[in-house]
C-alpha cells in the first residue's frame, strides 16, 4: 500500500508534528485540532490518524485509518465499517502501564493499607498481617495484549489468573481461560475481577447485576471502558457485599460528572483515565513502524480484526 498523503488530528498535535518532522519523512502531513479539520483535508488523505474523535467521519474514503491509542471503540462502535479500509492500533506500553496500575491498587489491599491509614488517624496500634500475592485469585475479562501483559506481570508474582473470552481459547500466562457464555462457575472464588474488554455491542453493559450477583465480597477494577459498566448494578452490588471495593479508570461519560454517587461512595477509587496514557514519543513511534510496515508488506502486528467483537 502506498500512503502520500496524512492528516493527524490530535489535542497533541503540536507535539505530534515536532517529532514527525524529525523523523523526515518524505510524505505530505496535516497536523490538525478537530474543530480545523475540514471536507478538503479529508478528501486530500490518503491516510487518517487521531485518538477519539467527537464528529462521525467517513472513513471509507482511507485507505488506512490508525488509532493513536488502544482502543477502537471511537471508530467501530455501534458503526459500519468498511472492510477495505484498513484500521490499526497504537501498541506500546499501555499493557505494562495497565498491568502495574492493577497491580498496586491489588497491592494497596493485600497490605491493608486503607486499615493502617485509618489506624493512624485514631493513633492506635493494632498489628494486622498482610496478605500474600499467591493467596490471590483474579479473573480478567480479555486476553488481548493488555489483558495477557496484566496476567504475565500478575502470575509472575505468585497470583492465580484466569480469564475470560469470547472463545475461552487458553492463552499462556492464563491458568485457564473461559468462555464468556460460560465463565460464572468460577466467580465466586475470584478475590479481584479487572476488566479491560474494549467496547463492542457484546461488552456494552456486561458488568451488571447478572456478574455481579456471582461474586463475593471482590475487588472490581475497570480499565477497559466505562460503557461495560452498569454503574447503578456495581452501587447495589457493593452495598449487598458482593464488591468490597472499585477502582474505575474508566466511565460512560468523561469526565464524570460532579453529581455522579460514585464520587461520594467511600470505597470507590477514581482515576481520570490515566490508566495506559499515550506518550506523544510512543504514538509517533508506533505510528512510523506500521507506515514502514505498511509500505514494505510486512505483518501488521496491530492490524484489527474488524470483524472480532470480544
Amino acid at each position: 500500500m502506498i500512503i502520500n498523503n496524512i492528516v493527524i488530528v490530535s489535542p497533541m498535535y503540536k507535539e505530534i508534528q515536532a517529532l514527525i518532522e524529525s523523523a523526515q519523512l518524505q510524505k505530505e502531513f496535516r497536523y490538525l485540532p478537530e474543530d480545523e479539520v475540514t471536507d478538503k483535508d479529508l478528501e486530500w488523505a490518503d491516510a487518517f490518524l487521531s485518538f477519539k474523535t467527537k464528529n462521525t467521519y467517513d472513513y471509507s474514503k482511507f485507505k488506512w485509518v490508525h488509532s493513536l491509542g488502544a482502543g477502537v471503540d471511537s471508530f467501530l462502535f455501534k458503526k459500519e465499517w468498511d472492510e477495505n479500509v484498513l484500521l490499526t492500533r497504537t501498541i506500546c506500553s499501555f499493557g505494562q502501564r495497565i498491568a502495574e496500575y492493577c497491580l498496586s491498587y491489588i497491592l494497596k489491599d493485600l497490605q491493608f493499607h486503607a486499615q493502617f491509614y485509618q489506624l493512624k488517624t485514631e493513633k492506635k496500634w493494632n498489628p494486622i498481617t498482610p496478605k500474600l500475592l499467591h493467596e490471590a485469585k483474579v479473573m480478567i475479562y480479555g486476553t488481548g495484549e493488555i489483558g495477557q501483559k496484566t496476567a504475565q506481570v500478575l502470575s509472575s508474582l505468585g497470583v492465580e489468573v484466569y480469564g475470560v473470552s469470547l472463545s475461552g481459547k487458553d492463552k499462556e500466562f492464563f491458568k485457564g481461560v473461559l468462555p464468556v457464555d460460560s465463565h460464572d462457575s468460577l466467580l465466586n472464588k475470584m478475590d479481584y475481577v479487572i476488566n479491560t474488554l474494549p467496547l463492542t455491542e457484546k461488552t456494552e453493559n456486561l458488568f451488571n447485576e447478572q456478574i455481579f450477583k456471582f461474586l463475593n465480597n471482590v475487588g472490581f477494577i475497570n480499565v477497559g471502558r466505562g460503557a461495560s459498566l452498569n454503574e447503578t448494578a456495581l452501587l447495589a452490588a457493593m452495598d449487598e457485599n458482593q464488591v468490597r471495593f472499585a477502582v474505575l479508570d474508566v466511565f460512560d461519560q468523561e469526565p464524570l460528572p460532579v453529581d455522579n454517587p460514585l464520587w461520594n461512595h467511600p470505597n470507590v477509587t477514581i482515576t481520570p483515565h490515566i490508566s495506559a496514557v499515550t506518550t506523544p514519543c510512543e504514538a509517533v513511534d508506533c505510528f512510523i513502524e506500521t507506515l514502514e510496515n505498511l509500505e514494505w508488506n510486512k505483518p501488521l502486528r496491530n492490524k484489527v480484526d474488524v470483524i472480532k467483537e470480544f
